[in-house]
């Protein structure tokens, strides 16, 4: 069975990596629109320039950065709080923010009570 090819907005991938910046804010979400449409900071200016000379190892906080198509095909280490994540960034990724694939909480986890709990819970079976 064939791999089904990505479309976004029916446009396939190598037409969006030919797309402008004003043409892909079209098939964008009003969100990611706007985004766009008032410009980048200068930190996510910082990472495109590094994705346009093709530099390896590229780490950002830019959490708030949109996947374009031109950043398919690369791994970015994005910061979530304490350590660097890579994310290897995939065609339906497109329009998402960078922050939405590195989560920055876990799921809570308790062992087994502690010093000063009450009786009730030290009574507990620990299994």
């Amino acid at each position: 069975m064939a791999k089904k090819e990505f479309t976004l907005r029916g446009k396939t991938t190598d037409e969006l990596k030919k797309l402008s910046l004003t043409e892909l804010m079209q098939l964008l979400t009003a969100r990611q629109r706007r985004t766009i449409k008032r410009g980048f900071t200068e930190q996510q200016k910082i990472l495109l320039k590094k994705l346009r000379n093709s530099e390896k190892n590229i780490k950002t906080h830019c959490r708030d950065m949109i996947i374009l198509p031109e950043m398919i095909g690369t791994t970015i280490k994005v910061h979530h709080g304490r350590e660097f994540v890579p994310v290897a960034v995939e065609p339906d990724m497109v329009g998402h923010y960078l922050g939405e694939f590195v989560l920055t909480r876990k799921k809570v986890t308790h062992s087994a009570p502690g010093i000063g709990a009450t009786r009730s819970s030290a009574s507990l079976s620990v299994k």
